[in-house]
């Protein structure tokens, strides 16, 4: 599918409903940030810079790729130390699917997570002697 959107359903009566890879992509991003244990998604240069300036990104750190076998999924994640990586990740998965499955009715072939850091909590500083 190298289209722009994604027809959920051709056989509609009334028309077509045709999904946005934007649209997914904030779904997504809403449902990762749902999780306990995940810090914050990673996203492009371009996003860190908006968010300066107060525009906030709920898509940042999620790439949808609509494919001829289904709609993949990439999600770049920064979690919290201390977590069980694999459990928080399959979380991660089985929450988007959920919510996708939920809000779109799409079929998802893949969602890969990608741990691109760990955030270590700020320790206090010890006063010098």
């Amino acid at each position: 599918m190298s289209e722009q959107t994604l027809r959920v359903s051709e056989d509609l009566k009334l028309g077509k409903v045709e999904i946005a890879p934007d649209v997914i992509e904030v779904i997504a991003g809403i449902a990762t940030s749902e999780i306990k244990g995940v810090y914050s998604t990673r996203g492009n240069f371009a996003v860190g810079v908006a968010e300066k300036f107060g525009l906030k990104s709920h898509s940042k750190g999620i790439k949808v790729e609509l494919t001829e076998e289904g709609v993949m999924i990439d999600v770049f994640v920064v979690f919290d130390y201390g977590v069980t990586i694999p459990v928080v990740a399959q979380k991660v998965q089985t929450n988007i699917r959920e919510t996708l499955k939920n809000m779109t009715a799409l079929d998802i072939q893949e969602i890969n997570v990608h741990v691109v850091g760990v955030q270590m909590d700020k320790e206090e500083e010890q006063p010098k002697e």
